[in-house]
């Protein structure tokens, strides 16, 4: 890792990945061999991400916390942390719509291709799945986020990774908790606290070693299940506009973090790379966590009291490139199938979006359930949304990988921008996991 950046050596996996699934892609044994033999790797690799995902909320959390020493701190924290989050999520869906009424990429699309998409895709057993999930959404209370955000079982909470907000309500409960009863008192559960942080970080550092590999494993799989290319050409024109707008997300958040915290933004892009990377490769905020914490912390300088707050709560409902998708697709869906949308229903899938995107998933196709919510928001024929989400299903797997990767670019600057408002200096402090490998010998 020291002879070669670690951004380069999982460039290098992803490149080998997509050049080997084009290569396996032919061959009738091909797909079915990269699906046993190759794909196990990079889900064994998921899966140790998901693993330490919670224990690493629930340790730095309360050491941020706890670190504080005073509640004002705190409150100091969360409230830029959300009027910032909201902010940036109002600006990556005014960028959609703009771009979308601007290019019309619904225009382009043949009714004969209308056809064969839903032919292929509307009655996929993932498109009803997604559905059925936003039917639920829909059912619920006004405030049903706000119930569904507290725990009536901790353990149960900590089991689950769905269950992200709920970990954070009760590690922020905990944390908040620690501070009241004083410091004496907290001291020994915070020793606790602070140890499991550094050991899920050296398991960070550990699972990071592997991770070429892994996302060779991934890219291998997305490309030899990745359908029809000639339906992939057929949308060309939505995802160029997709992925033009999660382009000019990137560009907005370096104007911010040179402008606003003084950060050289190439050095800040160039530094947030491997979770970037990862981000693309896992389609996951949730999962991409813990690298995003380790590279912001150590690369980036900023204090784990505000990186512990910030970057948990950003993955879960900090959902910029998710929320500019919403816009594009819902919108590219009305122009493709004829249905006329006003000044008003733009609005409306503005404020919708913004809702939609506090508390979803942060895992691979939550923007489809979010897309369905979005659409019956603005009055979309509720028996066409099976048709509306066929049209755009067979490019949802890439765009969903390159929204994923704005997702954590914009927890990334939300961090640097909360700590630079806060008056904090950024001091970065790079660990290797074999930082301390002398002593166990």
């Amino acid at each position: 890792m020291k002879k070669l950046e670690l951004h380069w050596q999982i460039l290098i996996g992803m490149v080998a990945g997509v050049l080997f699934g084009f290569a396996m892609t032919y061959p009738e044994w091909g797909a079915t061999f990269v699906q046993d033999w190759i794909n196990p790797l990079g889900t064994i690799f998921v899966k140790l991400l998901k693993l330490i995902a919670i224990p690493l909320i629930l340790a730095s959390l309360i050491k941020g916390i706890s670190d504080l020493k005073d509640i004002s701190q705190f409150r100091n924290i969360g409230v830029r942390t959300i009027m910032i989050y909201i902010s940036t999520t109002v600006v990556a869906i005014t960028i959609g719509l703009l771009l979308v009424n601007v290019l019309q990429p619904g225009e382009g699309i043949s009714q004969d291709t209308i056809a064969q998409l839903t032919e292929t895709y509307a009655g996929d057993e993932q498109v009803t799945s997604k559905l059925e999930e936003a039917s639920k959404q829909k059912e619920s209370g006004p405030l049903q986020f706000l119930e569904d955000m507290v725990p009536d079982n901790a353990f149960n909470a900590l089991g689950d990774n769905s269950l992200m907000l709920q970990v954070i309500f009760f590690t922020i409960f905990m944390g908040i908790s620690m501070l009241l009863i004083g410091e004496e008192a907290a001291k020994p559960l915070k020793n606790v606290f602070d140890s499991l942080n550094d050991v899920v970080l050296k398991m960070v550092d550990l699972i990071m070693l592997t991770a070429p590999v892994a996302v060779f494993a991934l890219l291998a799989n997305v490309v030899v299940t990745s359908g029809d290319p000639d339906l992939l050409l057929a949308l060309l024109k939505y995802a160029g506009v997709v992925l033009l707008g999660l382009l000019l997300m990137i560009v907005f958040y370096s104007v911010v973090v040179a402008t606003f915290t003084r950060y050289n933004p190439l050095t800040f892009l160039s530094k947030i790379t491997p979770a970037q990377l990862l981000a693309f490769s896992t389609s996951s905020s949730a999962a991409t966590l813990p690298v995003t914490m380790e590279r912001v912390e150590e690369h980036l300088g900023v204090d784990k009291d505000i990186s512990s707050f910030v970057l948990p709560v950003g993955a879960t409902i900090n959902m910029d490139g998710t929320s500019l998708y919403q816009g594009v697709a819902a919108v590219f869906i009305s122009q493709a199938l004829g249905f006329d949308l006003t000044f008003g229903s733009q609005l409306t899938i503005v404020l919708t979006a913004l809702l939609a995107s506090i508390g979803s998933a942060a895992v691979p196709g939550a923007g489809m359930v979010m897309l369905v919510i979005v659409l019956e928001a603005i009055g979309f024929p509720a028996d066409k949304l099976a048709i509306g989400l066929a049209l755009i299903f067979a490019v949802d797997r890439p765009l969903d990988m390159c929204r994923t990767v704005v997702n954590v670019t914009g927890d990334a600057t939300v961090s640097m921008m909360v700590a630079k408002s806060l008056g904090r200096t950024l001091h970065p402090k790079v660990k290797n996991w074999d930082d301390n490998l002398d002593e166990v010998k």
